[in-house]
């Protein structure tokens, strides 16, 4: 039996290409918060993977991240030895100089290697911007929509 379609080679590819799209709400500020569990790239000492959970909050300005491109652009760091601190800092120049937002921030919290672990943050701000006042409102009680 000819298998022609399981194991053949997936349409999309890993990319640094990043696309994005005009922001819906241009006039106004909001925050968009992004979680990616499955970042990975090679120790460039030992060769082996390391893995990392990437939080991405940004407040856009003109333009926001295309998702598919996102995952492609994460993805194409499967293959390459990186240092921690390099590569949080590449990614968030990259995705930076794609959008231009007013604030970024990116946290990378790699997995334990060697009974460590390595968290690295890095920002970005538009020049000029400020964030508007934090406002605190009442937290809900969890509630259940099972009675």
């Amino acid at each position: 039996m000819k298998l022609t379609k399981l194991g053949s080679k997936p349409t999309a590819q890993p990319t640094k290409e990043l696309e994005t799209f005009n922001n819906p709400n241009p006039k106004g500020d909001f925050h968009i918060h992004m979680e990616i569990p499955e970042f990975t790239c090679l120790c460039p000492k030992t060769g082996q993977p390391d893995f990392a959970t990437l939080y991405l909050d940004y407040i856009p300005d003109k333009h926001c991240v295309e998702l598919k491109s996102l995952k492609l652009y994460m993805w194409s760091f499967r293959d390459e030895g990186c240092f921690h601190e390099a590569v949080t800092n590449q990614i968030l120049n990259d995705l930076a100089k794609a959008t231009k937002p007013r604030y970024m921030k990116l946290t990378a919290k790699f997995y334990v290697r060697g009974g460590i672990f390595t968290n690295v943050v890095v920002e970005h701000r538009k020049k000029g911007w400020k964030p508007q006042p934090k406002v605190d409102l009442d937290q809900f009680p969890s509630q259940n929509s099972v009675v």
